[in-house]
C-alpha cells in the first residue's frame, strides 16, 4: 500500500470538511466526489450484479445515494436501503432526494439476496457501539464494499464498536485515518482504496499532524560520503550476554548491515565463541566503565540475550555516561514496573508482554499508550508488532504497515535493533532512526526470499533482505 504519510483522525477529518467550504468548495460537491470515486473503484474491480446499498442517515449515508446513482447510470441493478432518513437540509438529503430508483427494507433478507452490497452506514467517527440488528444485516451480506470504514470501525483506533463485519475492500478520502492502519482495523477494511475528491489546496496544515503512516517519505538515510570511513559512519558497541551471545550477534548483524562503521561486541566472560563466528566482529572482554572512557562510543545496545542481572548493572552506567542507548529484551525486563528507570535511553523496542510489564496494559487506544509511555521515559518507544507504533515524546507517531508475518521468528527482534542502532549511529534523529528501522526491517523480510512469499524465513535471512532494501532506497 502506497499512501500520503499524514494519517487524519476522524476529529482531523471532519475539521478538514468544515474548512472546504470556506476554501470554496461545497460539501456538496465533496460528498458528489466521493460517491463518484467509490462507483468508480467498485466497476474497476467487480462485474456489474444485484447491488445493494445501505445508507446511514449522516454524510456516509449520503455518499451511498450518489454511488447508487452512478452505478445505476452504468447500467447496474441497483436499490437502496436506507436505515434511516437523513435530516432535512443536509447535504445527505440532498443527495437522497435525486436518487430515483429502487428502495427495498433495511433487512437481512435483502442483504442476503444481493451479489454485493455497499456498506455506507456509519462513517469512521462513529462513537457509540453499532446496533446488533445492523450488523446482521452486513452479516448477511456475500461481499461489502465499505464507504471510509466498515460500519463500526473506530476510525482513530482501529478497534471494533460491537460486531463489524469485515469489507472485501475499503474506499476512503483524502487521508487515511489510524484505524485503517492499526489491526484490526487493517483485517476488517480488506484492500484500502484512498479516493481524491477535490480537497482545495491549503484545507490541511501539514505542520500540526502527528499521526503518519510509516515509510520513506518520513525519513532519508544517511548517504555514503565519499570521504567516509568506519570511523565517521559510526561506533557501535552491543553488549552481550555469556549464555545468548547469539542474540547480540542478531542484533550485530543488523545493526552492520545497516550502516554502523565499526561494532564492537562487549562479553562478560570469555568471548572466544564469538570471535570465531563473523570474521567482521570485534570482540572484547573489557570492561564497560573502561570502554565508557572512548567518547566515540557514542551509542549503545543494552538488552539482547544480555540477563537481567547484568541489565539492572550495566543499564544505569550507560545512562550516567549520557551515552545513545537502544533498550531491548532484558534491559526492559530489568525495568520492569519501574519505567522511570528507563529515562535517558533514546530508544526502546519493547514487544506487547515487555510493553505491559513496564506501563501496563495497552488497551484500546494503542497510539494513545505509547505516546503516553514516550512521554513518560522522554524517549522513543517502538511497540513491536504487525502494526508496530513508533511514538516520541514530541507526540509523533507512525503505524507501520509493511511487515509480513514471517518476521514472528525469534531473533527477528534483536536485528530490528541491530538495524535501529546502526542508523542511530549514523546521525539520524531518534525517532527517524526508530521509524526508518522499523520500515526496512520488515522491507528486508520481503525481500529476503520474494519467491517464498515468507516460507522458511529465520532471523538470519534479513541481513541479505536489507542489502535490497537499502538498494531499493537508493534507487529512489
Amino acid at each position: 500500500m502506497s499512501f500520503p504519510s499524514e494519517l487524519l483522525t476522524p476529529d482531523e477529518m471532519a475539521a478538514v470538511d468544515r474548512a472546504a467550504p470556506r476554501l470554496g468548495v461545497a460539501g456538496v460537491t465533496l460528498m458528489e466526489n466521493a460517491g463518484r470515486a467509490v462507483a468508480r473503484a467498485i466497476i474497476r474491480r467487480v462485474a456489474p450484479c444485484r447491488t445493494l446499498v445501505l445508507c446511514g442517515p449522516g454524510n456516509n449515508g449520503g455518499n451511498g445515494y450518489v454511488i447508487a446513482r452512478h452505478l445505476a447510470q452504468e447500467g447496474w441493478p441497483v436499490t437502496v436501503a436506507a436505515l434511516a432518513e437523513p435530516n432535512p437540509g443536509t447535504d445527505a438529503a440532498v443527495m437522497a432526494a435525486q436518487w430515483r430508483g429502487p428502495r427495498t427494507e433495511f433487512t437481512e433478507q435483502a442483504a442476503g439476496r444481493a451479489d454485493l452490497v455497499i456498506d455506507a452506514i456509519f462513517g469512521a467517527g462513529l462513537s457509540r457501539d453499532i446496533e446488533e440488528s445492523v450488523s446482521k444485516v452486513l452479516s448477511s451480506a456475500k461481499r461489502i464494499v465499505a464507504v471510509d470504514v466498515p460500519s463500526g470501525l473506530d476510525g482513530a483506533t482501529g478497534q471494533p464498536k460491537g460486531r463489524v463485519a469485515p469489507a472485501d475492500f475499503t474506499v476512503t478520502f483524502f487521508r487515511l485515518k489510524p484505524g485503517h492502519l492499526l489491526l484490526p482495523g487493517r483485517e476488517l477494511c480488506g484492500e484500502i482504496v484512498l479516493a481524491d475528491i477535490g480537497m482545495p489546496a491549503g484545507v490541511l496544515l501539514t505542520d500540526q499532524v502527528k499521526t503518519f503512516a510509516n515509510g520513506p517519505d518520513l525519513w532519508d538515510i544517511p548517504p555514503l560520503a565519499m570521504a567516509g570511513q568506519k570511523y565517521t559512519r559510526g561506533m557501535l558497541t552491543v553488549l552481550a550476554g555469556s549464555e545468548m551471545a547469539g542474540a547480540a550477534r542478531m542484533a550485530s548483524l543488523g545493526a552492520r548491515r545497516a550502516g554502523a562503521g565499526l561494532l564492537t561486541i562487549v562479553v562478560a566472560g570469555n568471548g572466544d565463541v564469538l570471535r570465531a563466528t563473523e570474521p567482521g566482529l570485534i570482540v572484547t572482554e573489557s570492561p564497560v566503565d573502561e570502554l565508557l572512557q572512548d567518547q566515540r562510543r557514542k551509542t549503545w545496545i543494552c538488552g539482547p540475550g544480555l540477563g537481567i542481572d547484568r541489565a539492572r548493572a550495566t543499564l544505569p552506567q550507560l545512562i550516567a555516561a549520557g551515552r545513545q542507548i537502544v533498550a531491548d529484551a532484558d534491559a526492559l525486563g530489568a525495568c520492569a514496573g519501574a519505567p522511570e528507570k528507563l529515562r535517558g535511553v533514546t530508544i526502546i523496542t519493547p514487544h506487547g508482554g515487555e510493553f505491559a510489564k513496564l506501563f501496563g496494559p495497552v488497551g484500546q487506544d494503542k497510539l494513545a499508550a505509547v505516546r503516553a509511555a514516550a512521554r513518560r521515559i522522554d524517549a522513543v518507544v517502538v511497540l513491536k508488532g504487525a502494526d508496530t507504533v513508533i511514538a516520541a515524546p514530541d507526540g509523533r507517531a507512525a503505524i507501520n504497515h509493511n511487515a509480513p508475518p514471517s518476521l514472528a521468528t525469534a531473533g527477528s527482534g534483536d536485528v530490528l535493533a541491530g538495524i535501529i542502532a546502526g542508523l542511530l549511529t549514523q546521525g539520524m534523529a531518534p525517532w527517524s532512526a526508530a521509524a526508518a528501522g522499523v520500515w526496512l526491517h520488515g522491507e528486508a523480510a520481503n525481500l529476503a526470499d520474494p519467491d517464498s512469499g515468507g516460507a522458511g524465513l529465520i532471523a538470519e535471512d534479513l541481513a541479505d533482505g536489507l542489502r535490497r532494501a537499502l538498494a531499493a532506497l537508493q534507487r529512489r
